[in-house]
């Protein structure tokens, strides 16, 4: 899917750009927050505040920031550690599932960090038992209290050992992140621990690998079995297996690219016809660590090589919020969420397309505005 700098490449790469947009539900948002959620089946959430925004823009009517925390309070969502050593927001239901397909390889990886700190399966086995305890009948946990429930139970936490213990929980399905903690002055930036066990009752495909690459495709496709493996963590064996099986829900359109047998054929960008966001009028601001530009091995189909080094990820796993116009990333913008300044504007860093209206953008970023202020 590189774009080879000829006429052809070109189209193609704009077909597949428009084909995406339609798939992560920002040219046909979904009807509801919650399924929203469901389509996507995981939204990268490393910073909470962006992954709450990834779904809003995903949702028709503008949903407010609030609407999106009454979702994790009621136990509809929740953040966990569901692929990658990396929190995404996934619904209740579908947390078991994932983690059947990812725990394992996530905890071969964490391995040797829980060995050098001096966690072993004794320490996880007194932990558990303490979170399970402490956790049950609906209670909840800040990081705080998480972290005074090990110093009770024997166990240190210093040298971030507390935060690998959680975590490794987490994997192994005992407890995730759920409601937000209430915060004066600003948007809610912490959630409380919940006991996995007492939410929503969970669902486990009968194959949940096939479902999963499925599930991929559905909300990421067209693309590779390469994408898919960098985007759920795992091997490429794996990855081939998981694309075989799930045949019957999807269909390799060009050699090696998948798309949702449900989806509609993609329209080139040249096509005047294309949508709504093929004339370059219509601007999406996406978060930092966004699904759209992320979630790919090859990133290259909707963003150039050269701004792409610069939304990163960078040398410390940061990545940059972004600007999409016409399936095509064109930019980044910023904005804090600190108390006090949470409510100034959000503004463009970098812009890359002159053609795209000033006005275009500045709607777009507006959005957030009202998403945080909501």
């Amino acid at each position: 899917m590189r774009d080879d700098g000829g006429g052809g490449g070109c189209e193609a790469a704009g077909a597949i750009a428009a084909q995406r947009l339609r798939s992560h539900l920002l040219s046909e948002p979904a009807p509801s927050l919650g399924e929203a959620a469901a389509h996507m089946l995981a939204v990268q959430a490393q910073e909470f505040w962006s992954g709450r925004w990834a779904l809003a823009v995903r949702t028709v009517g503008d949903p407010a920031l609030r609407a999106v925390d009454a979702a994790f309070e009621n136990g509809t969502l929740v953040r966990s550690w569901t692929q990658r050593g990396t929190l995404h927001i996934v619904r209740s239901v579908d947390l078991a599932g994932m983690l059947a397909v990812t725990a394992d390889r996530q905890q071969r990886a964490a391995a040797g960090i829980l060995r050098g700190l001096a966690i072993d399966e004794a320490v996880l086995a007194t932990a558990e038992r303490a979170a399970r305890y402490a956790l049950r009948g609906g209670n909840r946990l800040t990081r705080d209290e998480f972290a005074d429930l090990l110093r009770g139970a024997g166990i240190e936490t210093e040298r971030s050992r507390g935060n690998h213990i959680l975590s490794a929980l987490a994997v192994r399905g005992v407890l995730a992140f759920g409601p937000v903690v209430p915060r004066e002055g600003g948007p809610t930036r912490d959630q409380y621990l919940v006991a996995v066990d007492e939410l929503p009752s969970a669902r486990v495909p009968d194959d949940p690998l096939a479902e999963m690459f499925a599930g991929y495709i559905r909300s990421h496709g067209p693309a590779r079995v390469e994408d898919f493996r960098w985007w759920a963590g795992l091997p490429i064996g794996m990855s081939r297996r998981a694309a075989a099986a799930a045949a019957d829900r999807v269909v390799e359109i060009e050699a090696g690219v998948f798309a949702a047998t449900t989806a509609e054929p993609a329209v080139p960008a040249s096509d005047p016809g294309a949508g709504p966001e093929s004339d370059g009028g219509d601007v999406v601001a996406l978060p930092a660590f966004d699904e759209y530009y992320l979630s790919y091995a090859d990133r290259t189909t909707v963003c150039a090589p050269d701004l792409a080094a610069r939304i990163g990820p960078t040398p410390n796993g940061q990545v940059a919020p972004i600007l999409v116009s016409g399936g095509r990333v064109i930019g980044t913008w910023r904005h804090s969420v600190a108390a006090g300044r949470h409510h100034l504007p959000a503004e463009p860093v970098l812009v890359t397309d002159a053609s795209v209206a000033a006005s275009a953008i500045e709607a777009s970023l507006t959005r957030i505005s009202r998403f945080l202020g909501g």
